[in-house]
């Protein structure tokens, strides 16, 4: 079925020809199934660089020789099972309110929820849809690889730990910037507001990128970070309005606060270091003040 591409859906004014402005339209809406393969080419391909620098970075200045590129980057065996699970289920504690107000949403129940998930042409359908693999599947496997796995090694070494997880994320929030192009571009609001939105973006990114970096030291592993991010951008930002309109707004408002609470009690704890073996990225620091993000 082809997706038709409107000046509703991707913005955008008069003045053109109709096959001129499809064609602009078509080039420039994110949404677009063209659009989504040619960025998935970029992307793939510049993602796929990135370790080509951090081992040309490795061999230049010969730090940590003894260790493997791969396992620098986060692809290691040991400690595989706590880090997919652990990290996953911290944000899905700090998500609780957000989940339990779905579930209230929700016209399935859990049992139709269960079927659903182990129903294979759910999956069949999820893989065939460009925007489901593009926000679940390529985007936070590029973007932990280049801004986590890829630019942190690079970092610690001249930052230190501490400071390297609070100047990565801006890397990363910077990256977001270009819708603002195109909000501009096609006239998607006023200026104040897209770029009032931009500030916003920007902030939530880069904060969830702090988070996920991290979760990337203490780990000392990629698939925690990637798995966050893709379940971060399946549930999407707290709908905190519609919690505070919601018709169970007290239950609602409570499993929020209970989640972040929980959220800043297990931090520690659930990223424990000692859960995922041997940490090779927290022996790059120069300095002894960052060692505590690795205790």
């Amino acid at each position: 079925m082809g997706v038709g591409v409107t000046r509703e859906s991707c913005g955008g004014s008069g003045g053109r020809g109709r096959a001129g402005v499809t064609r602009e339209f078509v080039s420039i809406c994110r949404d677009h199934p063209a659009v989504i393969k040619r960025r998935f080419t970029s992307v793939l391909i510049v993602s796929g660089l990135s370790p080509l620098f951090v081992w040309l970075w490795k061999e230049l200045t010969g730090i940590k020789p003894g260790i493997s590129l791969l396992v620098l980057l986060g692809f290691r065996l040991e400690g595989i099972v706590p880090a997919t699970l652990l990290p996953l289920l911290l944000t899905m504690v700090l998500f609780l309110g957000p989940l339990i107000q779905l579930s209230m949403d929700c016209p399935w129940d859990w049992v139709d929820g269960l079927k659903v998930m182990f129903d294979p042409r759910f999956w069949a359908l999820c893989l065939s849809d460009m925007r489901w693999l593009r926000n679940q599947v390529i985007a936070p496997l590029t973007e932990e690889l280049v801004f986590r796995a890829c630019m942190l090694p690079m970092l610690i070494p001249c930052t230190g730990l501490g400071p390297a997880i609070f100047t990565c994320p801006l890397f990363f929030g910077v990256a977001h910037f270009h819708h603002v192009i195109e909000q501009l571009r096609f006239r998607q609001g006023s200026v104040a507001s897209i770029f009032l939105s931009a500030a916003f973006q920007f902030s939530y990114t880069a904060v969830f990128g702090a988070y996920t970096a991290f979760i990337f030291i203490r780990t000392g592993h990629l698939i925690g970070p990637v798995l966050c991010h893709s379940f971060c951008n399946y549930i999407g930002f707290p709908a905190i309005c519609a919690a505070l309109e919601h018709p169970q707004r007290l239950t609602v408002v409570i499993f929020y606060v209970l989640g972040m609470v929980l959220f800043l009690l297990l931090l520690h704890p659930m990223t424990d270091p000692a859960f995922f073996g041997d940490v090779p990225i927290c022996s790059l620091s120069a300095t002894s003040s960052g060692f505590s993000v690795c205790s």
